[in-house]
Formats: C-alpha cells, structure tokens, sequence
C-alpha cells in the first residue's frame, strides 16, 4: 500500500474566516484567497506543512479537543532559554488574539511547554 504524503487538517468553526487569519499569522502562512463566509484556508507558501481548512459548523465548542496543533517554537532549545522563547511568543500571540491557559515550566523528564487557545477557543500548544 502506499504511504500518504500530504495531509489537511480541517477545523470546526463559528468564524472561519476570522479563525485562519489568525492560524496564518502563527503560522506565516499565506493568507485565505478566497471564501464565501462558509468555509476559508490556508497555506504553507512553501509547500511543507499541511494545509488548514475551516469550515463553518452550527454547534460551537463544548469539550476539550481530542487532537490538538503543537506549534514549535522552542526547537533544540532547553531551560529557562527555551522558557523565554516561548513566552515571547506567547506574548506576540496573544496580541493577535490568543489566550494562554497553562504554562507548565521544565521538571527532571519534561521541557517547558504553554498550553493557548485560538480565537474560537481551540488548544494548542507552544512547544
């Protein structure tokens, strides 16, 4: 059987415009082309990472998300250096509209990671 080569996460969502603006700019994806208000994306401009659809849904968020956007920010980085590399990008998040939910600093097995929420309420992880 072959192996698949390129994926598209797709996410639920009240605004899907709205919501991958934001993922574009965490991302420095390129920005949505094109929508009808119903659905929108966006995309790697080098052809590497997966695409991102958002499509409108009547339901909103109710319950933790069962997979979750790990964004690398601290890659080959450890201690209290890998801990102000991600604040500072925590910080420019949320000023594009993120919350922050838990920072959880290094311990003796895990490196620090911040657990954020995208403007619909979304986790992801600053990792």
């Amino acid at each position: 059987m072959a192996s698949i080569k390129k994926v598209q996460i797709t996410f639920d969502c009240a605004e899907p415009v709205r919501v991958a603006e934001f993922w574009s700019q965490v991302l420095g994806y390129d920005a949505p082309p094109e929508s009808d208000g119903s659905w929108s994306a966006c995309a790697d401009p080098a052809g590497v990472g997966p695409r991102l659809y958002f499509q409108r849904v009547p339901e909103g968020k109710v319950v933790k998300n069962r997979v979750h956007v790990d964004v690398k920010a601290g890659i080959g980085l450890v201690g209290a250096e890998r801990l102000a590399v991600l604040q500072a990008e925590r910080v420019r998040l949320e000023a594009i509209g993120a919350r922050c939910v838990l920072v959880m600093e290094a311990d003796e097995e895990n490196e620090s990671c911040i657990v954020m929420q995208d403007v619909e309420g979304n986790e992801f992880c600053l990792d």
